[in-house]
Formats: structure tokens, sequence, C-alpha cells
């Protein structure tokens, strides 16, 4: 086995193959950017180099950095990991030639599945199902909107090279098919350095599944059977599972067959995914091999009782695989969540800052999780925005999905925005409960996901209004009876106003301590809560119910993270707010760090709500600023190109002047 190896990556794949061989007892050497100098990966491998820049062009794409740190190591092997550097053939034979592994599939089957135009020939050629579309080489936009006309809407636009949802478009009639033409060929672009498109039919109430297949330098190739991954928002996933729901043995066999043919005929070895896109009728078709291990592995190793990175190592190392088809069977259900630093409530726009607060739920037999930072680590807007996987296991789907809604309910993080509250809500729905499944089930189920379903309730109000009270009359351990400021007075306890605001709600609650809790008054009625406080949490009793959980101040925000739900106020100060004189006006602000890609309309044009007016692009995903109502474009403070942070003013806008 190889006593040394480099990891090319960063975030929690990095430190899982950390943990692998630090099992195997393997030396590791991880690579960082100046973005990542105290980052997670860093700080947990035995060796660590710096490569450059924070933008990962200048750093973590760099293939001359990443082998000259492989040399001066003593690297015997490199883990590309997944994402930058994965699927790159140029770095494999880079590899190569510098005398290093590279755990990973030969170039050749890299070139062969890379560009998805060559790949869907070769799959014919192979004879597996494909998708009806034009793969070829013409890229005009009239031919291409000819062969979309010919198909028949609604199509797909994706991007030839790469995946993650990036370069990708639903169109739904001929006359939107140019400007989703041109938006993908620029996310592709950026993401992958190559504009490239295909076009194929949309498959209507499709399931994504997956056959994750593993092959050896000796020539035996296997199939770790199939993953779910139909949740998906902009064809990003978003949930996973495995084994997928309603399968039957006959379809699997199927396509696992599929799946091996697939592998074979490029020479596979090492791990890969074939993804298939499956109809409602049981047909399925091939739709791309990532030539990698995928985000969502953790789901097949769980109920398959393997390390499929100790598998990657070991084949790398010219051993055979671990096991024969015959010796993998498929034992309960897994689930995987991905929580990422993002506000699913605006668009699922990205969310950057330092995490303030982060707890994660504890591992178990049950419950893993794959996490790539840690409490004080920085979410950057130069990477994906992952915070961590969330992947449970249990007997069965429905105890395994009860344990996942536990696991999300465990996550506290204060610092940046996520998606956690989505997630609980996604996984609560019930097209998602009874294996509905297919890649429209966000969109279908929007009204169960809308963020009004975790609105406060009375008693959430006068949990948070006890809070602010408590921490207000809270005094030092050193203070003098007259420094504490608990409103305690001879004729009686006097009642403190909190002034919340919640989902753009606003209240003012009178609390009143009395012995043994407090009074709420919230303007409708009084609530009687009993119970206490302490340092980060509370267990307070209202009516039949017992609250308890665990509290987070954070400026101006209060996390309340309850035993059922978790919410965030923001506590009003009368003084502070009346000294905020702050105003952006008619502005229109950037809502996170990024680069504009470009302005769609000129300066002085009369626009009606929601013309789009801006395209921004942060973590490698196009973003269109859209105007907030009718009015008039006064002018534009950003050109594209220009790097612009969380909050610049973007757009001049005057509003209720349009014709």
């Amino acid at each position: 086995m190889f006593n040394k190896i480099l990891i090319a990556n960063r975030g929690e794949i990095a430190c899982r193959v950390i943990s692998t061989c630090r099992r195997l007892g393997i030396a590791t050497v991880a690579v960082y950017s100046d973005a990542d100098r105290n980052a997670r990966h860093v700080r947990l491998a035995d060796e660590a180099v710096h490569i450059g820049a924070a933008p990962a062009a200048e750093s973590y794409l760099r293939a001359d950095a990443i082998l000259e740190a492989a040399r001066r190591t003593g690297a015997q092997a490199i883990h590309p990991g997944y994402g930058f550097l994965s699927e790159n053939a140029g770095f494999a034979r880079a590899c190569a030639d510098a005398g290093v592994v590279f755990i990973g599939p030969p170039a050749s089957a890299i070139d062969a599945m890379g560009d998805k135009s060559a790949a869907k020939a070769l799959m014919q050629a192979a004879q597996v199902p494909l998708t009806p579309g034009y793969h070829g080489e013409r890229q005009e936009p009239d031919f291409l909107r000819a062969q979309a006309d010919a198909i028949g809407y609604p199509v797909l636009i994706k991007a030839s090279a790469g995946g993650g949802g990036k370069g990708m478009r639903k169109v739904e009639a001929s006359a939107d098919f140019e400007a989703a033409l041109a938006s993908c060929q620029r996310e592709a672009q950026a993401a992958f350095g190559n504009a490239h498109v295909l076009v194929e039919k949309y498959v209507e109430r499709p399931r994504h599944i997956e056959i994750q297949v593993f092959g050896d330098s000796q020539g035996n190739v296997v199939y770790l059977f199939e993953r779910d991954c139909s949740v998906q928002r902009r064809h990003q996933k978003v949930l996973e599972e495995a084994p997928a729901p309603g399968m039957t043995p006959e379809r699997r066999a199927a396509m696992g067959k599929a799946a091996t043919d697939a592998a074979r005929a490029v020479g596979y070895v090492g791990a890969g995914t074939v993804e298939f896109i499956a109809g409602p009728d049981g047909d399925f078709y091939f739709m791309e091999m990532n030539t990698r291990l995928q985000v969502e592995h953790p789901v097949t190793e769980l109920i398959t009782g393997t390390d499929l990175v100790e598998w990657q190592l070991r084949v790398a190392f010219g051993e055979p695989l671990p096991r024969a088809q015959e010796q993998l069977q498929i034992h309960g259900h897994a689930l995987e969540a991905r929580l990422y630093a993002e506000d699913a409530d605006r668009g699922f726009l990205p969310s950057t800052g330092t995490l303030r607060h982060l707890r994660l739920p504890q591992a178990t037999a049950h419950v893993r999780v794959d996490a790539g930072v840690e409490q004080g680590d920085a979410i950057t807007p130069y990477y994906d925005p992952m915070i961590a996987k969330l992947i449970v296991w249990d007997m069965d789907r429905d105890r395994a999905l009860q344990r996942m809604q536990r696991a999300l309910l465990d996550c506290q993080v204060v610092g940046v925005t996520t998606n956690a509250a989505f997630l609980r809500r996604l996984v609560m729905t019930d097209s998602f409960r009874h294996a509905n499944l297919d890649t429209a089930l966000i969109e279908r189920e929007r009204e169960a996901l809308d963020i009004q379903h975790n609105a406060a309730t009375p008693a959430d109000w006068a949990v948070a209004a006890v809070l602010v009270a408590g921490e207000q009359g809270q005094a030092r351990a050193d203070a003098s009876a007259w420094d504490i400021a608990d409103g305690w007075r001879l004729t009686g306890p006097a009642a403190r106003a909190v002034t919340l605001e919640h989902l753009q709600q606003q209240r003012t609650l009178r609390v009143r301590r009395m012995a043994g809790g407090w009074q709420v008054h919230d303007g409708d009625g009084l609530l009687q809560v009993q119970g206490r406080t302490h340092d980060a949490g509370y267990a307070l009793q209202i009516g039949d119910r017992l609250h308890r959980g665990d509290s987070v101040r954070d400026g101006n925000a209060l996390h309340v993270f309850g035993d059922v739900r978790q919410l965030r106020f923001t506590v009003h100060d009368p003084v502070a707010d009346a000294a905020d004189t702050s105003d952006h006006g008619g502005s229109l602000l950037a809502p996170m760090p990024g680069r504009v890609v470009t302005l769609l309309v000129a300066p002085g044009s009369t626009v009606t709500r929601g013309t789009p007016l801006l395209v921004m692009e942060a973590m490698k995903m196009e973003h269109t600023l859209q105007a907030p109502a009718d009015g008039l474009v006064q002018g534009f403070r950003a050109k594209a190109g220009d790097q612009v942070g969380d909050g610049a003013v973007l757009v001049d806008f005057e509003a209720g002047t349009a014709s």
C-alpha cells in the first residue's frame, strides 16, 4: 500500500480521505490556498503545502503547483477528490508523466466520458439506452434551436463538459431558447472552460437514478447498486438515498448491467457513477458518467458496508477489487442531506461569513456527519458553500427518515444562513415521505416548503421574550445588588417590554418576572411561563408542553434551537434603532459577494416588476437580479466583470415611475 498520498482537494472530501488514510496507516499531505490556510483539512493532515491564492484557478486548479507539492513531499499518489481536477484528463496524464499515481480512472476513460456528446456516441455503440437529442459539434444558436424545435418541448440544454447542474437549463418553449442557451454557455465557460452544450428531450416526471460502479486493473467491474438523487433544485442534488424506493430486482439488474457495460466500454478503473434518467413507465436512459467519487457516496457505503475511499486506494495500488459482484448485498436504507450555507427562502443565494457557533449531530452507528469545517472557520465566496453532509442509516426507509428529521433538528449554525430549516420541511413533505419522487418534487411541494410553515407560535414568541428579558437582567458575578438590571422594585416586579421580529412580523411583548417563572403578555393574551433559563439554554413549561433547547445571541439576532423547531428572531433596541439612520433608498443591493456578469438593460430604462436587470456569478452559479417594482433604472454602480461585496449598491432604482 502507499506510504504517503497528497489530497488535491479541500473541505469534507479532503477530511474524509485523510480519515481513511489514517486508519490504513498512510501519511497524508494537504494542499491549501490563501483562503484555506487554517482550514480543517490542513489541521488534520500530516503535512500541508501552500499552492496559491484564494480563487480556485490560482490554487486548486493549478496542476503544476499540486505536482510540485507532491514532488517536494515525496507523495507517491494523488487523490483528486471531486470537483477541481478530479475529471481532468490532462492532470491524470501529468501525474503519470511525473511518476505519481493518479487515484482515479485512466486518462483515456476521463476523455471518453468527459465530453457528454462523445460519451453519448460511445454509449450508443455499447447499446446503452440514450435519451433522444442532439449531441453533435454544431453550436450555432439558430441551429440548436431548430434541433430543439424538432425534438419537441420541453428540452434540456446542458454543458457537454462538467456537471453539478452548472450550465443546465430546462426550456419550455422555442421563444425562451436563445436566452437560456446564452446563460448555459456563459455558466459552462466559467465553470469548465468549455461552452459546448447538447440538447435533449426533457423526460416528464423523471427520476434521477445513478449506479455506483467500480473497476480494477485486472478487468473486473462491479456495481454497488443504485442511489436515487431525484430531489434537486436547479439540477443540483439536495437529498440522496440508497437503495432507490420502488426499485424491482429486475430493473436493478438491468440498470446495473447497463452501467457496467458503459464502464467496460471505456476500460474503466476505479470509482465511477453512471447516471440515468428513469421515466414513470420504467424506461431508463443514459445521461452521463462521472469519472470520480460522488458527493453522495456515503449512502452506498452504509448499505453495502464498504469504504469506497479504501477501495480507491487499493485499486490504484494495483490490488483487485475487495469483493466480487455476488458478494455485494443491500442492507437497510440510507439517506443523505447536504447542509449548505445558503438562503433557501431567497432563491438559494449563497451565504458567507464566520461560523460563530456550530454544533452538528453526534456521530453514532445510525448517524454519520462528514464535515469540512469547524466552529470558527469561514465560509468564503471562493468555493462550494457546503458545511456538512448528514447521513443516516436504519433497517428501513421510514426509520431512516425519522433519524434524518432528528439529525437536521440537531444542527445549530450561527454566522451564516443555512438550508437546514428548508431541509426539515422537505423531508416532511407528503411527496418525500411517501417516496413519490421525481426531479420536480421541490417545485411541486412549493406550498408545503414555504417558510411560513416555520412561523413562530405564541409559545415560541413567549420563549424568545423570556430569553431576551433574562439576558437583560443578568449581571456580572462580582456585581452588587444595585447593578442587577432585572426591573426589581419595592412596589412589585416591573414588566419589561421586549420587541422582536420574526418573518417580517414585529411584536412587543411585556415580560414580568414572577416566583418560579414569568408572565408574558403578547397583546392577545397572557401566558404563564414556568421553568428556568441558563447560559445557553432553557427548559420552560407553557401550558401542557415543556419547551426545551438552546439559544445563541449573535448581535441583534436571537437563535432559538428548540426541540421541535429552530427559529431566528431579531431583537429591536429602540435606542439603537432610532440612531440607525442608514438608508439605501431606491438602491438595489448585491445579495452576496460575487462578480457582475452582464447588465441586461440600459440606464434610463423604464421597467416593470420582475424585469431582469443584471446577472451575477457567485460560487460558479449565475443569479439574475430583478426589478423589485415597476420603476426607472437610473443607473448602474458596477459594470460587467466587477467583483462586488455583499450589500454593495448595484443599481440606482426609482420605483413607481413605469409607464
